[in-house]
């Protein structure tokens, strides 16, 4: 749509709404039989997998945030890696088949000086991802851009910003997008409290913090990065809390429908996290394939894992 002239890539709410049964009645009638998945096999380096290039995780570089694109499961990551645009680049790795090939940078649109990190392909061909500088707690904001198959990238746009606002003064991580009885709902976890917490948007307007197990009040812990699964009933995302096997592990939650707060956090346990952080979960479309950034090759590395849909 156009706004003034300028096409816009997120959808400006036509009024401020809260999260609540009424708004996603539909969405929660949908969901009643939502499928159920077996267990998380044990997970593996990405570069481990029989199609997979050589240069998908490079040593003494950081690779992570992974995420897979709905449509083609080609593979998205940040890296440090040589050949970008300056710091932490989007990186773009083809699906084979059977595992991913050599990144390719997203290019100068995407990436600039600053940090690119948290890409979130999604369907209707738009990536939202993080851009801005980390170091010394520098601001990072959500920026949006609509791939268009014979155009490449569109110049990104930031999402809205101010008080209350997607964007904060604070560092924004790990847009997560999906769509839920006609409307469009953007999870991301900010440091606007001083520490990581998990926020929503509905409709691109007001931050809300995320109720039931996904926030902690614990303040020296950092719940961070949620990626959600594309009917809104899974969650995982990373944090520090009590009972973790060492720095950040990854965690899971669920509910019955969209308009209840999560459930209690489990931790994904020693097949998936390790002693040192385990981070950016996402998952896959349909929610079979667990993609996260690890330190435990001593860098930092792509890593995945698998489970059965029940019924297939």
């Amino acid at each position: 749509m156009k706004i003034g002239g300028a096409e816009v890539w997120w959808r400006p709410p036509l009024k401020r709404r809260a999260l609540g049964a009424a708004l996603f009645l539909a969405a929660a009638a949908g969901t009643a039989g939502a499928a159920q998945y077996g267990g998380w096999g044990n997970a593996v380096n990405a570069e481990s997998l029989s199609g997979s290039s050589a240069d998908l995780n490079l040593d003494a570089k950081s690779d992570g945030c992974p995420i897979l694109n709905p449509y083609d499961n080609s593979l998205y990551i940040a890296s440090n890696r040589d050949g970008g645009h300056g710091g932490l680049d989007i990186w773009i790795a083809p699906w084979t088949g059977s595992g991913w090939g050599t990144p390719v940078n997203a290019g100068r649109t995407i990436n600039t000086a600053a940090d690119e990190f948290c890409p979130d392909p999604v369907r209707g061909n738009r990536l939202f991802f993080v851009r801005g500088q980390q170091a010394n707690g520098g601001n990072t904001d959500i920026y949006v851009s609509k791939h268009l198959p014979n155009g490449g990238f569109q110049t990104p746009q930031r999402l809205p910003s101010g008080d209350g606002q997607i964007n904060s003064g604070a560092q924004e991580w790990s847009p997560s997008w999906f769509e839920a009885g006609g409307h469009e709902v953007l999870y991301f976890s900010s440091t606007r409290e001083g520490r990581q917490r998990i926020y929503y948007s509905v409709d691109f307007g007001p931050a809300q913090l995320a109720d039931g197990g996904v926030n902690t009040s614990d303040p020296t812990v950092q719940d961070a990065r949620p990626n959600v699964r594309h009917d809104g009933l899974e969650i995982v995302f990373d944090s520090n809390r009590y009972g973790t096997l060492g720095g950040q592990d990854i965690l899971t939650a669920h509910r019955s429908s969209v308009d209840q707060p999560w459930g209690p956090a489990e931790n994904l346990g020693p097949g998936i996290n390790s002693p040192v952080n385990d981070t950016r979960a996402s998952l896959s479309w349909d929610g079979t394939v667990l993609m996260f950034g690890s330190g435990r090759s001593g860098g930092g590395d792509v890593y995945t894992a698998v489970r059965s849909k029940n019924g297939e």
